[in-house]
């Protein structure tokens, strides 16, 4: 089973670490306010889990998820996550993260911002386009009928191949979206951002199948 390490706990990172335990996994959590705020819930989420710096958790981990807002990016530890598969859950909200010029211009996609400041690391985006409850709830064993799929882009072919084994084993079939430069596809606002899988009033999610994540990321405007 793989370890996996956890910049950022909050809804979607505690969803993945869930799911991730569930499904066999270690997971080491870390946020920026410090492991002794994250003890309930590596208790609550059992021997499998437990809390740590970021930096300890980025060396830690043989996945690492990014789960933090766009601007906290240059606080991200570069130094442990050399060399490593990297999965990028973010979004980039101005209101939230305040004007930053190469994604304001559409010159980075957010994932590429992120690959500046960890040049050395494998990033993979995943995970960015559905709703934590959704995420929660749909996932389904290998082998289901209604088992969704989820959009990932990336520029390491090994790294998008550990995140695909990663993603099916907590639940989810994988569509292979192309490259970083091609990840604005699944950006904030885009038909597979979300609405595939459900308004966030329906809490369970409905299933979405491959192709109707296809045509989704097809149908995107930049």
């Amino acid at each position: 089973m793989t370890t996996v390490g956890f910049i950022g706990s909050g809804a979607i990172g505690s969803t993945i670490a869930r799911l991730a335990v569930e499904a066999g996994h270690q997971v080491v959590l870390s946020n920026s306010r410090g492991p002794e705020t994250l003890a309930d819930m590596a208790a609550e989420l059992g021997p499998r889990a437990s809390a740590a710096t970021s930096g300890e958790a980025a060396a830690a981990g043989d996945i690492v998820v990014i789960t933090v807002p766009v601007n906290a990016f240059p606080h991200v530890p570069a130094a442990p996550l050399a060399g490593k598969t990297v999965i990028d859950t973010c979004n980039y909200g101005p209101e939230r993260d305040g004007p930053i010029p190469e994604l304001a211009s559409k010159s980075l996609t957010s994932s590429e911002l992120l690959l500046q400041y960890l040049p050395d690391a494998r990033v993979v985006k995943a995970f960015n386009n559905i709703f934590f409850k959704h995420l929660l709830s749909l996932a389904r064993p290998v082998g289901a009928a209604d088992r969704s799929y989820l959009p990932i882009a990336g520029d390491s072919a090994p790294a998008k191949a550990a995140v695909t084994e990663f993603i099916e084993s907590i639940g989810y079939s994988v569509l292979d979206a192309g490259s970083l430069a091609d990840s604005w596809r699944q950006a904030t606002g885009t038909p597979v951002w979300g609405t595939p899988y459900g308004p966030y009033s329906n809490e369970k999610g409905q299933p979405v199948a491959e192709d109707a994540i296809r045509v989704a990321l097809a149908a995107a405007t930049r």
